[in-house]
């Protein structure tokens, strides 16, 4: 599709954005950045989860994903079960008509690929392929921007997520398992690329020097309300109280030793799990921090001595801002972001939080501190450059006439 300077480039963004994960809204912040600095003039409005607050942190028009508001709840009664379904067929004329108005719709980031926690087939993954379907029927380009992804055992979540991303005409991956595990669920990889996670295309506030009085440090603890995964729903519970008791017994220790432990959230849904902590380590040196976005927890990360973090991009968060960070881990994409930038031995199971051996890593972290901020230093520049190049390669892929011109300007100057 082309253009004239009446009628500019309308770009969707779409996704579960504005719905309280500040990951999520992460991704798309740091994709209006970039359309913003490199396509000033195209028009962008979304899809998504959460309308009303993206409108109102973006300054973009935005309307509601779902026809039915109580898509995320879970339907019991007769009445809701019937409104669930008919949602489901209005949701395909409604999100067709959106794609129809739109010459390319981004998908920024997130973890649209995968099921590393619960997830079902009608929900999202549905949603993902209706987008796609109509964006293939319709002939407006449908790019999955630095996605996450992963091998799907569930028959018909798998076979939504496969037809999602062999019907999109632009994928990129946020690490090299994400395209791994997309090939191996049949989607020809060939000319897909993998490039840091766009969180890391965000502004980093300036870092503040570790503690040197002798005294302690702070310590920020990023919390979920964590389950476990799509196949850990029969021992969901048993999963969540190990986590938390785990959690809980760790924090007490560093109570113990002194250190200010400072809890953060990376999604709504996590707040329970703060109360609980607060509730059962009564201490004045436990405290909550009140975040409403990757930059709010960058800040507090960069002014920590050490983080410990479940969340995917609470990790990125204190990786940015070179705080060392140990994770506890629930899925593959957590380890290999460690790997990634050089903090691969500091890795902890969340479904098997060992207090005792938990302590023990951490302070083995805490002793490199020094050399792993220069590590980390280091890593970030590269991520940088990276993620350049992914928006370079977007350009190419969705603004072709854009990246004609800017080539031939660079040509022409002196």
């Amino acid at each position: 599709m082309t253009s004239t300077d009446e009628t500019p480039v309308r770009v969707g963004v779409f996704g579960l954005l504005g719905s309280g994960n500040l990951g999520n809204d992460g991704s798309l912040e740091a994709v209006l950045g970039y359309l913003r600095a490199e396509h000033p003039e195209v028009v962008v409005d979304a899809l998504c989860g959460g309308p009303e607050a993206v409108t109102a942190r973006f300054g973009i028009p935005a309307t509601r994903l779902h026809w039915y508001r109580g898509e995320y709840r879970t339907a019991s009664r007769a009445g809701a079960i019937a409104a669930k379904g008919l949602g489901k067929l209005v949701d395909v004329f409604r999100t067709a008509a959106w794609v129809r108005r739109h010459d390319m719709v981004i998908v920024p980031g997130m973890g649209v690929l995968e099921a590393t926690l619960p997830l079902r087939p009608w929900g999202f993954p549905y949603s993902l392929f209706l987008l796609c379907a109509s964006g293939r029927l319709f002939g407006t380009r449908v790019a999955l921007v630095g996605v996450g992804a992963a091998t799907i055992r569930n028959r018909p979540t798998r076979a939504l997520v496969r037809w999602s991303a062999r019907l999109a005409a632009y994928r990129s991956y946020r690490d090299a398992q994400s395209r791994d595990a997309m090939r191996a669920m049949g989607v020809d990889t060939a000319r897909d690329e993998v490039y840091p996670d766009l969180a890391f295309a965000l502004p980093t506030p300036p870092a503040s020097a570790p503690s040197g009085s002798g005294s302690p440090g702070p310590v920020c603890l990023g919390v979920m309300a964590f389950h476990g995964g799509n196949d850990d729903r029969a021992r969901a519970e048993e999963i969540h109280r190990r986590y938390l008791d785990g959690t809980i017994r760790f924090v007490r220790a560093l109570v113990e030793d002194g250190r200010p432990v400072r809890l953060l959230t990376g999604d709504e849904v996590d707040r329970p799990v703060v109360a609980a902590i607060l509730d059962a380590v009564d201490s004045p040196l436990v405290t909550a921090a009140e975040a409403a976005s990757l930059a709010d927890l960058m800040k507090e990360m960069a002014a920590a001595d050490t983080v410990v973090a479940v969340r995917y991009h609470n990790l990125i968060c204190a990786l940015k801002t070179g705080t060392p960070v140990l994770a506890l881990s629930y899925a593959a994409k957590s380890d290999a972001l460690m790997t990634q930038m050089g903090l691969g031995a500091y890795t902890h199971p969340a479904r098997e939080v060992d207090a005792d051996r938990l302590l023990e890593q951490f302070r083995a972290l805490e002793q490199r501190s020094a050399e792993l901020r220069q590590t980390l230093t280091e890593r970030n520049l590269a991520a940088a450059q990276r993620l350049k190049h992914q928006f370079t390669a977007l350009t190419a892929a969705l603004f072709p006439a854009a990246d004609h011109a800017h080539a031939h300007a660079r040509q022409e100057s002196p």
